[in-house]
Protein backbone atom coordinates (compact mmCIF):
# COMPACT_ATOMS: atom_id res chain seq x y z
CA UNK A 1 0.00 0.00 0.00
CA UNK A 2 0.79 3.76 -0.54
CA UNK A 3 0.25 6.53 2.14
CA UNK A 4 0.15 9.97 1.20
CA UNK A 5 0.54 12.24 3.53
CA UNK A 6 2.02 16.37 3.78
CA UNK A 7 4.90 15.59 1.11
CA UNK A 8 5.57 12.15 1.94
CA UNK A 9 4.61 9.20 0.06
CA UNK A 10 5.16 5.74 2.61
CA UNK A 11 5.45 2.23 0.48
CA UNK A 12 5.26 -0.39 2.76
CA UNK A 13 4.80 -2.42 -0.11
CA UNK A 14 8.50 -1.69 -1.15
CA UNK A 15 9.78 -0.76 1.97
CA UNK A 16 9.85 2.84 1.21
CA UNK A 17 9.45 6.62 2.08
CA UNK A 18 9.57 9.42 -0.52
CA UNK A 19 9.31 12.80 0.32
CA UNK A 20 9.12 14.97 -2.28
CA UNK A 21 8.96 12.24 -5.22
CA UNK A 22 13.01 11.43 -3.40
CA UNK A 23 13.40 8.50 -1.32
CA UNK A 24 14.55 9.17 2.16
CA UNK A 25 16.52 6.14 4.03
CA UNK A 26 15.27 5.72 7.17
CA UNK A 27 15.82 3.38 9.68
CA UNK A 28 13.98 0.04 10.27
CA UNK A 29 12.39 0.91 13.40
CA UNK A 30 11.25 4.60 11.80
CA UNK A 31 9.80 3.08 8.94
CA UNK A 32 7.87 0.84 11.71
CA UNK A 33 7.32 4.18 13.52
CA UNK A 34 6.23 5.77 10.23
CA UNK A 35 3.73 2.92 8.88
CA UNK A 36 2.15 3.14 12.13
CA UNK A 37 0.82 6.29 12.07
CA UNK A 38 -0.37 6.12 8.93
CA UNK A 39 -2.30 3.18 9.19
CA UNK A 40 -4.32 4.93 12.31
CA UNK A 41 -4.23 8.83 11.23
CA UNK A 42 -7.83 9.48 13.49
CA UNK A 43 -5.60 8.01 16.42
CA UNK A 44 -3.97 9.06 19.39
CA UNK A 45 -1.10 6.37 19.93
CA UNK A 46 0.05 5.38 23.23
CA UNK A 47 3.27 4.45 24.35
CA UNK A 48 2.44 1.04 25.16
CA UNK A 49 0.87 0.76 21.11
CA UNK A 50 4.57 2.56 19.66
CA UNK A 51 6.62 -0.01 21.90
CA UNK A 52 4.51 -2.73 20.67
CA UNK A 53 4.62 -2.47 17.32
CA UNK A 54 8.01 -0.80 16.97
CA UNK A 55 10.18 -2.67 19.57
CA UNK A 56 7.69 -5.87 19.61
CA UNK A 57 7.11 -5.23 23.35
CA UNK A 58 10.61 -5.65 24.44
CA UNK A 59 11.82 -3.09 27.01
CA UNK A 60 12.75 0.13 25.66
CA UNK A 61 14.29 3.61 27.37
CA UNK A 62 12.39 6.49 27.00
CA UNK A 63 15.52 7.79 25.09
CA UNK A 64 15.03 5.40 22.61
CA UNK A 65 11.78 6.68 22.06
CA UNK A 66 12.36 10.06 21.78
CA UNK A 67 15.49 9.62 19.24
CA UNK A 68 13.09 7.28 16.94
CA UNK A 69 10.21 9.74 17.16
CA UNK A 70 12.90 12.73 16.24
CA UNK A 71 14.17 10.82 13.23
CA UNK A 72 10.47 10.53 12.01
CA UNK A 73 9.80 14.01 12.31
CA UNK A 74 13.04 14.76 10.09
CA UNK A 75 12.56 11.90 8.09
CA UNK A 76 9.26 13.47 7.10
CA UNK A 77 10.56 17.15 6.88
CA UNK A 78 9.25 18.39 10.05
CA UNK A 79 10.75 19.03 13.78
CA UNK A 80 9.77 18.78 17.27
CA UNK A 81 9.53 22.54 17.62
CA UNK A 82 6.42 22.73 14.89
CA UNK A 83 5.19 19.40 14.85
CA UNK A 84 3.59 20.09 11.67
CA UNK A 85 3.19 16.52 10.51
CA UNK A 86 4.10 14.66 14.01
CA UNK A 87 1.94 15.70 17.18
CA UNK A 88 2.90 14.61 20.39
CA UNK A 89 0.00 15.32 22.92
CA UNK A 90 1.94 15.72 26.77
CA UNK A 91 1.86 12.67 28.31
CA UNK A 92 -1.17 10.94 26.30
CA UNK A 93 0.53 9.82 23.46
CA UNK A 94 1.35 10.61 19.71
CA UNK A 95 -0.40 11.28 16.63
CA UNK A 96 -0.75 12.66 12.75
CA UNK A 97 -1.33 15.97 12.53
CA UNK A 98 -2.23 15.78 8.23
CA UNK A 99 -4.38 13.91 6.59
CA UNK A 100 -3.61 10.47 4.96
CA UNK A 101 -4.73 9.10 1.22
CA UNK A 102 -4.35 5.17 1.02
CA UNK A 103 -3.58 4.20 -2.84
CA UNK A 104 -3.48 0.50 -3.97
CA UNK A 105 0.21 -0.84 -4.62
CA UNK A 106 2.20 1.28 -7.14
CA UNK A 107 2.01 -0.06 -10.64
CA UNK A 108 6.23 0.66 -10.22
CA UNK A 109 6.64 -1.39 -7.24
CA UNK A 110 8.78 -4.51 -7.75
CA UNK A 111 6.80 -7.43 -7.00
CA UNK A 112 8.04 -10.62 -4.71
CA UNK A 113 9.21 -12.92 -7.31
CA UNK A 114 6.93 -16.34 -7.68
CA UNK A 115 7.00 -18.91 -5.88
CA UNK A 116 9.54 -21.03 -7.89
CA UNK A 117 11.19 -24.38 -6.93
CA UNK A 118 15.43 -24.35 -6.55
CA UNK A 119 17.62 -25.86 -9.18
CA UNK A 120 18.44 -29.74 -8.39
CA UNK A 121 21.54 -29.88 -6.28
CA UNK A 122 24.18 -32.12 -7.43
CA UNK A 123 27.54 -32.83 -5.59
CA UNK A 124 30.67 -33.00 -6.44
CA UNK A 125 34.17 -33.97 -3.97
CA UNK A 126 37.40 -32.23 -3.70
CA UNK A 127 40.87 -33.54 -4.40
CA UNK A 128 41.53 -33.79 -0.53
CA UNK A 129 37.92 -35.64 -0.45
CA UNK A 130 35.54 -32.80 0.84
CA UNK A 131 31.82 -33.03 -0.52
CA UNK A 132 30.65 -30.16 -2.14
CA UNK A 133 27.07 -29.51 -3.21
CA UNK A 134 26.15 -27.54 -6.29
CA UNK A 135 23.26 -25.70 -8.50
CA UNK A 136 23.00 -24.58 -12.22
CA UNK A 137 20.27 -22.14 -13.50
CA UNK A 138 19.80 -19.71 -16.10
CA UNK A 139 21.56 -19.92 -19.70
CA UNK A 140 24.05 -17.83 -21.30
CA UNK A 141 27.59 -16.81 -20.72
CA UNK A 142 28.47 -18.67 -17.20
CA UNK A 143 28.96 -16.55 -14.10
CA UNK A 144 29.74 -18.29 -10.51
CA UNK A 145 28.76 -16.92 -7.52
CA UNK A 146 31.41 -17.31 -4.58
CA UNK A 147 30.15 -18.17 -1.72
CA UNK A 148 30.61 -16.59 1.76
CA UNK A 149 30.28 -17.68 5.01
CA UNK A 150 26.80 -19.19 5.68
CA UNK A 151 25.16 -20.32 2.19
CA UNK A 152 22.54 -22.30 1.64
CA UNK A 153 21.55 -23.36 -1.88
CA UNK A 154 17.97 -24.63 -1.25
CA UNK A 155 17.32 -22.04 1.45
CA UNK A 156 18.61 -19.06 0.10
CA UNK A 157 16.63 -19.40 -3.14
CA UNK A 158 13.47 -19.21 -0.59
CA UNK A 159 14.71 -15.88 0.25
CA UNK A 160 12.70 -12.95 -2.27
CA UNK A 161 15.76 -10.62 -2.01
CA UNK A 162 18.28 -13.88 -3.05
CA UNK A 163 15.69 -15.04 -5.81
CA UNK A 164 15.61 -11.78 -7.33
CA UNK A 165 18.98 -11.72 -7.59
CA UNK A 166 19.50 -15.48 -9.18
CA UNK A 167 16.82 -14.57 -11.23
CA UNK A 168 17.83 -11.88 -13.16
CA UNK A 169 21.08 -13.10 -13.36
CA UNK A 170 19.99 -16.47 -14.56
CA UNK A 171 17.92 -14.62 -17.35
CA UNK A 172 21.28 -13.54 -19.23
CA UNK A 173 24.00 -15.52 -17.82
CA UNK A 174 24.04 -19.21 -16.96
CA UNK A 175 24.22 -19.47 -13.05
CA UNK A 176 26.37 -21.59 -10.78
CA UNK A 177 26.19 -21.49 -6.74
CA UNK A 178 27.93 -23.66 -4.30
CA UNK A 179 27.86 -24.36 -0.56
CA UNK A 180 31.45 -24.72 0.71
CA UNK A 181 32.09 -27.87 2.73
CA UNK A 182 30.74 -27.30 5.98
CA UNK A 183 27.81 -25.35 5.02
CA UNK A 184 24.25 -25.42 3.98
CA UNK A 185 23.84 -28.66 2.13
CA UNK A 186 26.99 -29.35 1.97
CA UNK A 187 26.89 -30.86 5.62
CA UNK A 188 27.84 -29.46 9.13
CA UNK A 189 31.16 -29.75 10.34
CA UNK A 190 34.10 -27.56 10.74
CA UNK A 191 35.08 -25.78 6.98
CA UNK A 192 38.58 -25.31 5.42
CA UNK A 193 40.44 -22.39 6.86
CA UNK A 194 42.69 -22.35 4.23
CA UNK A 195 41.54 -19.67 0.89
CA UNK A 196 43.56 -22.05 -1.59
CA UNK A 197 41.50 -24.90 -0.06
CA UNK A 198 38.13 -22.90 -0.67
CA UNK A 199 39.33 -22.11 -4.05
CA UNK A 200 39.89 -25.72 -4.58
CA UNK A 201 36.09 -26.16 -3.86
CA UNK A 202 35.47 -23.28 -6.30
CA UNK A 203 36.82 -25.02 -9.08
CA UNK A 204 35.76 -28.25 -8.19
CA UNK A 205 31.92 -27.20 -8.48
CA UNK A 206 32.97 -25.59 -11.87
CA UNK A 207 34.71 -28.34 -13.28
CA UNK A 208 31.54 -30.77 -12.09
CA UNK A 209 29.35 -28.41 -14.39
CA UNK A 210 31.67 -28.00 -17.06
CA UNK A 211 32.87 -24.13 -17.01
CA UNK A 212 35.95 -24.07 -18.47
CA UNK A 213 35.93 -19.73 -18.39
CA UNK A 214 33.32 -18.08 -16.33
CA UNK A 215 32.95 -14.73 -14.70
CA UNK A 216 33.25 -14.45 -10.86
CA UNK A 217 30.54 -12.60 -8.43
CA UNK A 218 31.66 -12.36 -4.94
CA UNK A 219 30.10 -11.04 -2.16
CA UNK A 220 31.37 -9.21 1.17
CA UNK A 221 34.10 -11.53 2.51
CA UNK A 222 33.31 -14.03 -0.63
CA UNK A 223 35.77 -11.35 -2.07
CA UNK A 224 38.73 -13.48 -0.43
CA UNK A 225 38.18 -16.45 -1.68
CA UNK A 226 37.36 -15.07 -5.61
CA UNK A 227 40.47 -13.10 -5.52
CA UNK A 228 43.07 -16.10 -4.20
CA UNK A 229 41.17 -17.70 -7.11
CA UNK A 230 41.35 -15.39 -9.51
CA UNK A 231 45.05 -14.91 -8.61
CA UNK A 232 46.36 -19.04 -9.09
CA UNK A 233 43.72 -19.70 -11.95
CA UNK A 234 43.93 -16.47 -13.73
CA UNK A 235 43.09 -18.47 -17.35
CA UNK A 236 39.59 -19.60 -15.60
CA UNK A 237 38.19 -15.90 -15.09
CA UNK A 238 36.94 -14.24 -17.82
CA UNK A 239 35.67 -10.74 -15.09
CA UNK A 240 34.92 -10.69 -11.69
CA UNK A 241 32.35 -8.00 -9.83
CA UNK A 242 33.36 -7.66 -5.87
CA UNK A 243 30.43 -6.21 -4.01
CA UNK A 244 30.74 -5.01 -0.78
CA UNK A 245 34.16 -6.62 -0.44
CA UNK A 246 37.31 -5.84 1.26
CA UNK A 247 40.97 -6.27 0.89
CA UNK A 248 42.05 -6.24 4.81
CA UNK A 249 40.19 -7.93 7.92
CA UNK A 250 38.95 -5.83 10.18
CA UNK A 251 41.79 -6.82 13.01
CA UNK A 252 44.39 -6.43 10.11
CA UNK A 253 42.56 -2.88 9.59
CA UNK A 254 42.26 -2.16 13.60
CA UNK A 255 46.35 -2.87 13.70
CA UNK A 256 46.83 0.11 11.51
CA UNK A 257 43.96 2.42 13.25
CA UNK A 258 40.72 1.83 11.95
CA UNK A 259 39.39 1.42 15.50
CA UNK A 260 35.77 2.06 14.32
CA UNK A 261 35.28 -0.88 12.14
CA UNK A 262 36.79 -3.23 14.65
CA UNK A 263 34.69 -1.93 17.49
CA UNK A 264 31.97 -2.32 15.21
CA UNK A 265 32.95 -6.01 14.08
CA UNK A 266 33.13 -6.76 17.72
CA UNK A 267 29.17 -5.91 18.32
CA UNK A 268 28.72 -7.97 15.16
CA UNK A 269 30.59 -10.93 16.39
CA UNK A 270 28.74 -10.90 19.71
CA UNK A 271 25.69 -10.75 18.03
CA UNK A 272 25.99 -13.51 16.12
CA UNK A 273 27.27 -15.69 19.18
CA UNK A 274 24.24 -14.85 21.55
CA UNK A 275 21.52 -13.65 18.97
CA UNK A 276 18.72 -13.82 21.64
CA UNK A 277 20.93 -11.17 23.64
CA UNK A 278 21.78 -7.59 23.91
CA UNK A 279 23.86 -7.69 20.64
CA UNK A 280 21.40 -9.49 18.42
CA UNK A 281 19.46 -6.76 17.15
CA UNK A 282 23.02 -4.77 16.38
CA UNK A 283 24.29 -7.79 14.51
CA UNK A 284 21.22 -7.90 12.45
CA UNK A 285 20.89 -3.86 11.57
CA UNK A 286 24.86 -3.15 11.96
CA UNK A 287 24.93 -4.56 8.06
CA UNK A 288 22.19 -3.82 6.35
CA UNK A 289 20.89 -0.71 9.01
CA UNK A 290 18.43 0.84 5.60
CA UNK A 291 16.59 -2.39 5.61
CA UNK A 292 14.12 -3.76 4.75
CA UNK A 293 13.88 -5.49 8.05
CA UNK A 294 12.33 -8.26 6.57
CA UNK A 295 14.82 -9.10 3.94
CA UNK A 296 17.19 -8.74 7.03
CA UNK A 297 15.69 -11.30 9.03
CA UNK A 298 15.42 -13.31 6.45
CA UNK A 299 19.10 -13.74 5.47
CA UNK A 300 20.20 -13.74 9.15
CA UNK A 301 17.61 -16.32 9.67
CA UNK A 302 19.35 -18.62 6.97
CA UNK A 303 23.00 -17.59 7.61
CA UNK A 304 22.33 -19.02 11.43
CA UNK A 305 20.61 -22.15 10.21
CA UNK A 306 23.23 -23.17 7.63
CA UNK A 307 26.40 -23.26 9.95
CA UNK A 308 27.30 -24.01 13.15
CA UNK A 309 28.14 -21.64 15.22
CA UNK A 310 31.89 -22.76 16.13
CA UNK A 311 32.26 -23.36 12.07
CA UNK A 312 30.93 -19.82 11.72
CA UNK A 313 33.30 -18.26 14.54
CA UNK A 314 36.16 -19.66 12.49
CA UNK A 315 35.76 -18.69 9.60
CA UNK A 316 34.79 -15.01 10.79
CA UNK A 317 38.44 -15.17 12.34
CA UNK A 318 40.04 -16.31 8.86
CA UNK A 319 38.51 -13.52 7.28
CA UNK A 320 39.02 -11.01 10.14
CA UNK A 321 42.93 -11.68 10.14
CA UNK A 322 42.94 -12.44 6.58
CA UNK A 323 44.90 -9.58 3.81
CA UNK A 324 44.86 -10.06 -0.12
CA UNK A 325 46.97 -6.93 -0.46
CA UNK A 326 49.75 -8.88 -1.86
CA UNK A 327 47.70 -11.13 -4.55
CA UNK A 328 45.85 -7.71 -6.31
CA UNK A 329 49.00 -7.02 -8.78
CA UNK A 330 47.91 -10.97 -10.34
CA UNK A 331 44.47 -10.21 -11.06
CA UNK A 332 44.51 -9.91 -14.52
CA UNK A 333 40.55 -10.03 -15.37
CA UNK A 334 38.53 -6.82 -16.37
CA UNK A 335 37.24 -6.10 -12.70
CA UNK A 336 34.13 -4.13 -11.26
CA UNK A 337 34.13 -3.29 -7.46
CA UNK A 338 30.55 -1.76 -6.13
CA UNK A 339 30.49 -0.67 -2.45
CA UNK A 340 28.44 1.18 -0.07
CA UNK A 341 29.62 4.85 0.45
CA UNK A 342 28.65 4.54 4.30
CA UNK A 343 29.43 0.63 4.93
CA UNK A 344 30.35 1.09 8.30
CA UNK A 345 31.23 -2.85 8.25
CA UNK A 346 33.99 -2.76 5.63
CA UNK A 347 33.88 0.98 5.02
CA UNK A 348 34.45 2.59 1.10
CA UNK A 349 38.46 2.76 1.67
CA UNK A 350 38.66 -0.81 1.68
CA UNK A 351 36.87 -0.84 -2.10
CA UNK A 352 39.47 2.08 -2.84
CA UNK A 353 42.38 -0.60 -1.79
CA UNK A 354 40.75 -3.26 -4.23
CA UNK A 355 40.22 -0.55 -7.03
CA UNK A 356 44.13 0.98 -6.34
CA UNK A 357 45.35 -2.43 -6.27
CA UNK A 358 43.94 -4.55 -9.38
CA UNK A 359 44.93 -3.37 -12.58
CA UNK A 360 42.37 -1.21 -14.29
CA UNK A 361 39.36 -2.16 -11.93
CA UNK A 362 36.44 0.26 -11.88
CA UNK A 363 34.75 1.23 -8.69
CA UNK A 364 31.18 2.33 -8.48
CA UNK A 365 29.80 3.69 -5.22
CA UNK A 366 26.19 3.93 -4.16
CA UNK A 367 25.26 6.12 -1.64
CA UNK A 368 23.55 3.96 1.20
CA UNK A 369 24.59 2.34 4.68
CA UNK A 370 23.40 -1.10 3.48
CA UNK A 371 26.35 -3.11 3.02
CA UNK A 372 24.87 -5.10 0.20
CA UNK A 373 21.58 -4.63 -1.90
CA UNK A 374 18.45 -5.80 -0.69
CA UNK A 375 15.30 -5.73 -2.66
CA UNK A 376 13.00 -3.25 -1.74
CA UNK A 377 15.67 -0.67 -1.14
CA UNK A 378 15.38 2.69 -3.00
CA UNK A 379 18.83 1.82 -4.46
CA UNK A 380 18.52 -2.10 -5.43
CA UNK A 381 17.09 -2.00 -8.93
CA UNK A 382 20.45 0.93 -9.57
CA UNK A 383 22.72 -1.70 -8.43
CA UNK A 384 20.67 -4.45 -9.94
CA UNK A 385 21.77 -2.89 -13.44
CA UNK A 386 25.49 -2.16 -12.66
CA UNK A 387 25.97 -5.50 -11.99
CA UNK A 388 23.76 -7.38 -15.09
CA UNK A 389 25.34 -4.96 -17.25
CA UNK A 390 28.78 -5.80 -16.00
CA UNK A 391 28.35 -9.85 -16.28
CA UNK A 392 26.55 -9.11 -19.64
CA UNK A 393 29.45 -7.62 -21.17
CA UNK A 394 31.17 -9.81 -24.16
CA UNK A 395 34.31 -11.61 -23.89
Amino acid sequence: MRYRFASCVLDTDRHVLFRDDVPVAVEPQVFDLLQLLVETPDRLLTRDEIVGRVWQGRIVSESAISARIASARKAVGDDGKRQAVIQTVSRRGLKLAVTVTVEGAAPSAAPAPAASPPPRIRYTTTPNGREVAWSLSGSGPPVVIASYIATDLEADWTLPTERALFEAIGAQNTLLRYDPSGTGQSGRGMPQLDYDLQADELKAAADAAGLERFALLARSGAALTAIHFAARYPERVSRMLIVGGYAEGWERRALTGDAGSAAMMQLVTEGWRNPEGAFGSTFLLAYLPEGPIEAVEGLARVMREAVDPEAEMALRHLQHTSSVLHLLPRIACPTLILHARRDRIHPVSEARKLAAGIPDAELITFDTANHMPLLGHPLWQAHLDATLEFLGRPG
